[in-house]
């Protein structure tokens, strides 16, 4: 019993250190950035980005090994975003712009707000996707998954900064999407090997 006891101030300790770094974060902002950092967490914005790096794969892969990296991309994606909703329904945390307590505290500047928040869907599919690709193309890009890294670290800010993600939210996407890029980039390889080569 005590040490149940103990998880849960240890569990509402983190929890009150996550809000405190997501007021900073949060509050670093100001008007004058907050059109730039809608655009950057509008999901639409980067589909120039993904066609440059289906141009990469299809240039360096050619149409077959481009079909099995879109495959597995799309899988991918759908893998994680279903389980970002399952952990989101299955903790339950509301958003911090959900959070009554932190309406005067916080800048909320995004039209909508969902209900609940752990763990960040954007931030587990930017990370994937940096993953994924930067490991996909490493071999004539080998930079590319820097560029793609710092990519993934700017969206998943994004929504600490538009008010609807607390820092946790978007580490613990970033986890997961580390994982599961490097999951499905092994598969993709499989594919390759077993259809392609």
């Amino acid at each position: 019993m005590i040490e149940k006891l103990r998880d849960i101030t240890m569990i509402e300790e983190l929890l009150k250190y996550d809000t405190d770094l997501f007021l900073f974060l949060n509050n670093l902002g100001s008007e004058p950035w907050d059109l730039l950092w809608v655009i950057i967490t509008n999901k639409l914005t980067f589909i120039p980005l993904y066609a440059f790096m289906l141009f990469l794969v299809y240039k360096n892969y050619g149409l077959k090994g481009m079909f099995v990296i879109m495959v597995s991309a799309t899988l991918m994606i759908t893998f994680a975003d279903q389980l970002a909703n399952l952990f989101k329904h299955g903790f339950q945390r509301p958003r911090p712009c959900r959070e009554e307590d932190l309406q005067g505290l916080m800048r909320f500047v995004v039209e909508r707000c969902g209900r609940y928040g752990y763990f960040s869907g954007h931030a587990v599919n930017s990370m994937a996707t940096a993953v994924f690709l930067g490991l996909v193309l490493k071999n004539k890009y080998y930079n590319l998954i820097f560029i793609l890294l710092f990519w993934a670290f700017i969206v998943g800010y994004s929504r600490i900064y538009v008010g609807v993600h607390y820092p946790l939210d978007v580490l613990t996407g970033f986890v997961f999407g580390g994982l599961i890029g490097f999951m499905f980039y092994k598969f993709q390889e499989f594919l390759q090997r077993r259809f392609i080569v």
